[in-house]
């Protein structure tokens, strides 16, 4: 490879320098100074999978490393788009498949489509934790390469200034936020399912203590809830049952998605394994008071507590490295993907005697012996007697260290200690999800002060967020949310309507999305029914919100109002599609007039739908049919569509061939603008219950 020399026409520069020279760079004002020198180490055309000219390189001296795809200049309409995954360490993945909700899949050909060239970068790091200053791969990263790909295009395309876009999701939601907040580079963003100052450690204690206690309890809570259940998900609940599914309803967790328990379980408990270090390491005292001091869960243990400790030496079979544990299909944590890329990480062990039943997840597994004694890793899942493991920062240096031979300490005292944390901490009365830890105005348990407050940066980016900004951002949120629940987009409005006041429209969306999870279907799901039956993805959601900030930055165009809601006890409520407004469609469903239908085999069975598109959201362009649960979405009958095209109806009828319960889903879309586009149609989904005999 060699580097490469911009020249102001669009051709491939035939100049070349030495390997190792740094760009020179004629304006280093306003320039962080920790990233004054860049370099590139490829320039060159590329035809695949779309003609663009790719650049990648990164700042001598540090981490960072970015990658830039530049369309054809007839594509270009002087800006940038600048995905942030979740997570650090890669800046090569604008091809690769969504990452952690964080990257559209398809968001070079969206971008090009919308005359904007790609920023990517690894934001400042090697490896997915932020190290010792959270600021780099919090903002500083991704503003360096930012305002660097500026300088690139404006020899490429000829001087000018392109307009900058910023979008991430998750842990890349938190850093959307940290890059308008704090930089200048980004004239909009678009940040979504985004946390709040106190997700961290909250969401997922909270969590893993209510799928403890109702480990058992799950299948009867999901088709409870379903169409044509009971609608009561406390029914067959015992009183600590029950208080554990109150609490983390009230806490913000959609009681809709616990469809999902299974997945949940071994991904966020990967998730937290990256994060448990952090929590033990500032509060310490906290995992002994647990057990032995009055008011906390550990010192006075209800019987499912007791049963569900476990300790014991159990010894390595053999190590399944993380390209292997990929390959073979295994739910391997985050950490395992991310950290750095590594083959010789490990992501799972063999085990011999690895104990059946009990509550394994969340055990710390401590090498026993050997170059790598006292590291510590987290079980997040098993199949069979493969023990899945995540790792946090303090540990995944040693990890390549750990030989079979060395054996392994099975403990499960702190995961289990920290299921209830989140009840001896209190934010304070802007987080009312607290409230019902609170009795005639005082705590009900022992408090602690704490560096999960609220009031300390716990997002992996160095800040808090504010609520300040320049430019112009749409948060999008999706209201089945299981790790970010939805009331903290309601939380950062509030933070920004303390800025902007009455000026909030001026600068400011929130658009709720229902029937999303954190993350999107899964693709090719052999679960019945299928995930893309219950869920649907925010993916074309974003894309309407990039093209409409492009619109509202560059030409004064203002996007749709931000969706009306309310937050009753942690949960977001919303109306019909007049009144919640947004982008997304609202689809109803019945069969045979009813939620639920009880029929024979052969008998056919009416599907009465409607679509309803928000106000100035664009009209319906598309409906189908599953009915088996499968996903395929084979039957699109034609649909009948007034006011517009706002409002569609749809009619089918079926008849189920063989006995089983079924749920039965119409899918409907909604575009706005260039409607033969593939980008930006909005959807949504109803559901039924067909009982077969």
């Amino acid at each position: 490879m060699h580097l490469a020399v911009f020249t102001i026409v669009a051709a491939l520069t035939a100049e070349a320098l030495a390997a190792g020279t740094v760009v020179r760079r004629q304006n280093t004002t306003g320039v962080d100074p920790l990233y004054t020198y860049p370099y590139i180490d490829v320039d060159e055309w590329r035809d695949t999978p779309l003609r663009h000219r790719y650049v990648h390189g990164g700042f001598n001296g540090t981490e960072l490393r970015f990658s830039f795809y530049f369309p054809p200049a007839e594509q270009y309409r002087k800006r940038f788009i600048q995905p942030l995954p979740a997570v650090s360490g890669n800046e090569k993945l604008v091809f690769e498949p969504a990452a952690l909700g964080a990257i559209i899949s398809d968001i070079a050909p969206f971008s090009f489509e919308s005359g904007a060239y790609i920023v990517e970068s690894n934001q400042g790091r090697q490896d997915m934790y932020p190290g010792d200053d959270a600021t780099i791969t919090g903002f500083r990263g991704s503003a360096a390469a930012a305002r660097f790909s500026r300088e690139l295009a404006a020899k490429m395309y000829g001087p000018h200034r392109p307009y900058g876009y910023v979008f991430g999701g998750s842990g890349g939601g938190y850093k959307t936020l940290a890059c308008i907040e704090n930089g200048t580079e980004w004239d909009g963003a678009v940040p979504f399912i985004i946390g709040s100052p106190v997700s961290i450690p909250s969401v997922f204690t909270v969590q893993a203590h209510a799928m403890r206690v109702l480990a058992s309890k799950f299948d009867s809570i999901v088709d409870a809830l379903e169409p044509g259940g009971s609608g009561d998900m406390y029914a067959g609940l015992d009183i600590e049952q029950r208080q554990a599914l109150a609490e983390v309803t009230k806490f913000g967790f959609p009681p809709e998605a616990w469809f999902r328990h299974k997945k949940i379980a071994s991904g966020y408990t990967g998730v937290f394994s990256g994060l448990l270090d952090n929590v033990i390491s500032a509060d310490p005292a906290y995992f002994d008071d647990f057990w032995k001091k009055p008011g906390y869960l550990g010192a006075d243990p209800p019987a499912s507590l007791v049963k569900a400790r476990v300790q014991r030496n159990i010894t390595i079979k053999r190590i399944v490295y993380s390209k292997e544990a990929l390959a073979m299909g295994l739910p391997v944590s985050l950490p395992g993907k991310f950290a750095g890329g590594l083959n010789e990480v490990p992501a799972a062990f063999r085990l011999d005697g690895l104990p059946a039943g009990g509550e394994l997840m969340g055990s710390t597994l401590t090498v026993a012996r050997g170059e790598a004694k006292g590291t510590v890793l987290y079980l997040v899942a098993t199949v069979g007697d493969l023990a899945l493991v995540g790792f946090g920062a303090a540990n995944f240096r040693t990890l390549s260290k750990i030989k079979a031979e060395d054996g392994l300490i099975l403990d499960n005292a702190n995961y289990l200690a920290s299921q209830t944390y989140h009840r001896h901490i209190n934010p304070g009365p802007e987080y009312p999800v607290w409230n019902q830890y609170q009795a005639a105005g005082k705590p009900i348990y022992p408090q602690r002060k704490s560096a999960f407050d609220g009031k300390t940066s716990m997002s992996g980016t160095g800040t808090l967020q504010s609520g300040k900004f320049s430019g112009k951002v749409i948060v999008i949120e999706a209201m089945m949310d299981e790790a970010a629940y939805p009331w903290q987009a309601d939380w950062y409005q509030s933070q920004v309507k303390k800025h902007l006041g009455a000026r909030i429209d001026d600068q400011f969306r929130l658009w709720m999305v229902e029937r999303c999870m954190h993350t999107s279907p899964a693709v090719g799901d052999t679960e019945r029914p299928a995930e893309d039956t219950r869920i649907v993805t925010y993916a074309p959601v974003i894309q309407q919100a990039l093209r409409d900030l492009i619109q509202w930055v560059e030409k004064g165009v203002a996007p749709p109002p931000s969706s009306a809601y309310r937050v009753e006890d942690g949960q977001i409520v919303v109306g019909s599609a007049q009144e919640r407004r947004g982008v997304q469609p609202v689809v109803t469903l019945t069969v045979n007039g009813k939620a639920r239908a009880d029929v024979k085999v052969g008998q056919a069975v009416e599907f009465a739908g409607t679509v309803e598109v928000p106000p100035g959201a664009g009209r319906v362009v598309a409906t189908e049919f599953d009915f088996d649960g499968a996903g395929l979405f084979p039957s699109s009958p034609k649909f009948e569509s007034t006011g517009a095209g706002t409002h569609a109806t749809v009619k089918t009828s079926y008849a189920f061939t063989a006995p089983g319960t079924y749920f039965p889903a119409l899918r409907g879309f909604s575009a706005r603008g260039n409607v033969s586009s593939p980008f930006g149609r909005a959807h949504n989904l109803g559901r039924v219950r067909v009982v077969v005999s």
